[in-house]
């Protein structure tokens, strides 16, 4: 039986919820959905209780915001089923929902972890505010099935994936991550190094929450300050560098002797390249040079 688990921090997830609890009344193999709060307000609990009384859909609150490792372990340990598909709040299905359930269990068996993936829409967000989020998905995130194929472990994302529960009981996401970024890293890494297989199919859902630019800039910052966390914590860094990409160019510019510089791009040029990124015509590269600047950075500050 399948498990499907929605971690949340106050975002409407009616339509979601509604649509997989529609599909599943003809999927048997769908054995309930969890609805898995994590330190939200009174007014979306209102919401999530009452989306709690539909047939096979339950209710995992956590008073406090545990972060997103702690709420997917949570939502793991009560759920039934021998396989668990994990879905984040913000996603949008595309099309029927009964198609893309039926669509998982072609292939839930095919590893003991499989990703369905993760699409953005085509056109940016009306709002200019929303652009960042959006323009780094949209060129950066999605990814075609075959170049997920060829790194599965660097293009892992629990946006969207279904892995059996015993793999979960061994291989639990960190919750000492309790700030935004880099968990599924720390994942992927787990299972590389312990040899667990992982899949990917086609199988997308849309990422359709977007943060505003200055969010999103916030959000990075966490993530990279997270990455230089583990950079310290992982025992085979060889593998940690196979899985993020970051690292093995961090590692190269190292090699360079351009790294103190880098950061001290980060700590001169800050403020100016932050509000650049909040501009609709600022370029990836940028952004890609901003976060390699402060991931330098903390480095750097750690060393000296």
């Amino acid at each position: 039986m399948i498990s499907i688990l929605i971690p949340v921090f106050d975002y409407d997830v009616a339509s979601l919820v509604t649509g997989l609890h529609q599909a599943v009344k003809d999927l048997p193999e769908y054995d309930e959905i969890i609805i898995g709060a994590d330190g939200c307000s009174d007014d979306y609990l209102g919401m999530y209780e009452a989306l709690s009384k539909l047939d096979k859909v339950s209710l995992l609150v956590s008073s406090n915001n545990v972060g997103r490792a702690s709420i997917r372990n949570m939502l793991a340990d009560k759920a039934g089923g021998d396989y668990l598909l994990f879905i984040d709040a913000d996603a949008l299905i595309q099309g029927n929902p009964k198609d893309y359930l039926a669509r998982w269990l072609d292939h839930y068996t095919a590893a003991p972890v499989v990703c369905g993936g993760t699409d953005y829409h085509k056109t940016p967000p009306d709002n200019p505010d929303r652009y960042l989020r959006w323009h780094f998905g949209y060129y950066k995130e999605k990814k075609s099935l075959k170049k997920r194929r060829r790194r599965p472990y660097a293009t892992f994302s629990g946006f969207n994936f279904l892995i059996e529960k015993s793999i979960l009981n061994k291989f639990r996401f960190n919750e000492e991550l309790k700030k935004y970024g880099h968990e599924d890293t720390l994942f992927a890494y787990q299972l590389k190094k312990a040899g667990i297989s992982l899949e990917h199919i086609d199988n997308k859902l849309i990422h359709d929450g977007l943060e505003s630019n200055r969010e999103y800039i916030m959000k990075t910052k966490d993530g990279i300050s997270n990455l230089s966390i583990l950079y310290d914590k992982v025992t085979d860094k060889r593998t940690f560098a196979s899985v993020v990409g970051m690292i093995r160019y961090f590692n190269y510019f190292r090699i360079l002797g351009i790294t103190r510089l880098l950061a001290r791009v980060y700590t001169k040029k800050r403020r100016r390249i932050e509000i650049m990124l909040r501009s609709p015509k600022c370029s990836l590269r940028i952004f890609s040079i901003y976060k390699m600047a402060l991931f330098c950075y903390y480095r750097h500050s750690k060393e000296s």
